[in-house]
């Protein structure tokens, strides 16, 4: 379980807030297998940063897998996701919607 008050449970997916202000919000996902969340942020920039296992990321219709240490980043208004077995990474998205 990740450390944090904020935690919540999504299924097979856990997150919790880390840092959240006026223009940055970055979360931290724990995702079991069979995890899958698609979806796009029309006004903000996404950046993910694994940091435990691999995930295969999702652009559109282009998929990557992405090993621990690794960067997936997803422009405006792109449909991204993630699909996996198991994986630990954070989420940045900047600036956040008004």
């Amino acid at each position: 379980m990740l450390a944090s008050p904020e935690t919540e449970r999504c299924g097979t997916v856990e997150v919790a807030e880390l840092v959240v202000t006026d223009d940055v919000l970055v979360k931290a996902f724990a995702r079991g297998p069979t995890a899958a969340l698609d979806h796009d942020h029309a006004d903000s920039t996404n950046v993910l940063h694994v940091l435990e296992g691999t995930v295969t990321v999702v652009h559109g219709e282009e998929r990557e897998r992405v090993d621990a240490s690794g960067v997936g980043h997803h422009e405006r208004g792109v449909a991204h996701g993630a699909r996996n077995v198991t994986v630990v990474f954070t989420a940045s998205r900047c600036p956040l919607p008004s």
